[in-house]
């Protein structure tokens, strides 16, 4: 992991490989941005004419390079993009600061030290920079030839992450500088861990191993951690699970972590879609849609690491996180379509697609999160590919019995910088549900699958509890290119709107 300080040198007189700085679209060009006065100063006051002669814009993201000036001790000067110059009054948005800072930290991958001389008008820019940098640094390569376990090291043709990053203009002995740059610290340090799992290829973890896992991170930070393995699961009567699991010779697991604080006035449960792999069952996957399946366990890794990073925090509030675990194979021992499920909360599911599993997995986890009565409980999940049809590839769907609580989820997301969007519950798809055979159908109508799933969801929330769902099939794993602070692969989509949703419970401004 990148390690960071705030610094208050001097850009010129800084050892370091190369010093980042900001550049902005103006309405006549490039601007440079606060932060880099130094640097602007050695180029004449001219740093933003040489910027525009070498194709520079200050668009979101963009990266320019360009030999440092005359008496620097770096090298190189990296301009990043932070998009358009804000109002005169006004100053640049975390995201913006966050997005540009991983592009940054991205592009100098195989460079030891880097100074990033960034607007830090205050701490959230603080916060917002460092996120940036630690997230962008990151780097999968622990099945890499050359690489040890973790992946730190150089990749057999790739190159190691930025080892060093130096905040210029940040204040060492500043208390809330100081107390943002460890909730950096500790929030990223937990993403990417949540990234490195969604990453594992599914040989490597299967339920037993994920549950293995979160016990040693228990005792790492403190948590109690609670595994139910297949004889605890049948003698509890976690039919939806079993059901799912039924074909896998890996056993399925719920796993129960707890974060408790003895100043905690409020308590939030977190429930999470475990299949660590995802085959779709009998109903069988088509050609082409099996091959990143090892993500859909991504709201499991995020509960995970949003607990874990609760505990990191001190949070004054009571988290526990429901991590539901299981693999979805075919074979002669797997359920079938047609076939009847009781889950835990007694009700009866009829399976008409095997490849509807993660709400089966969720429907118990939510049961049992739901016994202990806490005031709220979010699940997250890639549960649909009909999320993905209406919201695009970078943005989860929110979904609640509450509107003012799916309101609260959807402004903790975008403060944190995760693209999410309210949705529906429209009763009348619950209709569609209706089984001749059992209380309810795990599918319903074609049109609307992700609200349809959110509905189903909604029948295992015990009553009275505030509940939301959200569906991160789109925004959990990337594709494409990487871009911003987001990598290529698993990308720990809703861990920092969790982590955002657990400190304001414990400040008492959650609902």
């Amino acid at each position: 992991m990148t390690a960071l300080t705030l610094s208050t040198a001097a850009a010129p007189g800084l050892r370091a490989d190369a010093i980042v700085i900001g550049v902005a679209k103006g309405a006549k060009g490039p601007v440079v941005a606060p932060g880099a006065e130094a640097v602007d100063k050695a180029y004449d006051g001219r740093l933003a004419g040489v910027l525009e002669t070498l194709g520079a814009s200050g668009a979101e993201a963009e990266v320019t390079k360009l030999p440092a000036p005359a008496g620097f001790k770096s090298p190189l000067v990296v301009a990043v993009g932070l998009g358009a110059e804000p109002d005169k009054d006004s100053s640049f948005a975390p995201e913006a600061l966050r997005k540009a800072a991983g592009a940054a930290a991205r592009a100098l991958a195989g460079t030891k030290k880097a100074a990033f001389a960034l607007p830090l008008g205050d701490a959230a820019d603080v916060g917002a920079v460092a996120e940036g940098v630690l997230l962008g640094a990151y780097s999968f390569d622990t099945y890499k030839d050359s690489a040890p376990s973790g992946g730190s090291a150089k990749a057999k043709n790739g190159k190691a992450p930025l080892a060093e990053g130096a905040l210029l203009g940040g204040k060492p002995r500043d208390a809330a500088q100081k107390a943002a740059l460890a909730r950096a610290t500790a929030v990223s340090e937990e993403l990417n861990r949540a990234r490195d799992l969604i990453n594992m290829p599914p040989n490597d973890l299967d339920p037993e191993a994920f549950a293995a896992i979160v016990q040693t991170a228990g005792k790492e930070h403190g948590l109690k951690v609670q595994v139910l393995d297949v004889k605890a699961l049948e003698k509890g009567g976690y039919g939806g699970i079993l059901g799912v699991g039924a074909g896998s010779a890996s056993g399925p697991r719920l796993v129960k972590l707890s974060y408790t604080s003895s100043k905690a006035k409020k308590h939030l449960a977190l429930v999470g879609k475990g299949i660590t792999y995802d085959s779709g069952g009998i109903s069988l996957k088509p050609a082409g849609h099996n091959e990143t399946m090892k993500c859909d366990m991504s709201g499991a890794a995020a509960v995970f690491a949003a607990v874990v990073a609760a505990a990191r925090l001190g949070l004054e509030v009571n988290v526990t996180g429901w991590l539901a675990l299981a693999e979805n194979m075919p074979s002669g021992s797997a359920t079938r379509p047609g076939d009847v499920l009781r889950m835990y909360s007694g009700k009866t599911v009829e399976v008409l697609n095997t490849d509807a599993e993660g709400r089966l997995v969720l429907a118990d986890a939510l049961w049992a999160a739901s016994a202990e009565k806490p005031d709220a409980i979010v699940d997250v999940a890639t549960l649909t590919g009909a999320m993905m049809l209406a919201l695009g590839s970078r943005t989860f769907g929110i979904m609640a019995n509450d509107d003012a609580f799916r309101t609260a989820v959807y402004e903790a997301a975008e403060e944190v910088g995760e693209p999410a969007w309210p949705m529906p519950l429209p009763e009348h798809l619950r209709k569609g549900m209706d089984s001749p055979t059992a209380d309810i159908a795990n599918m319903g109508e074609r049109m609307g699958g992700g609200l349809v799933a959110g509905l189903f969801l909604r029948e295992f929330v015990g009553e009275g509890i505030t509940w939301a769902h959200l569906d991160i099939a789109g925004p959990a794993f990337n594709d494409g290119g990487p871009f911003g602070y987001t990598p290529k692969g698993g990308t720990g989509s809703a861990v920092r709107t969790l982590v955002r949703l657990a400190e304001l419970a414990a400040s008492g401004d959650l609902g």
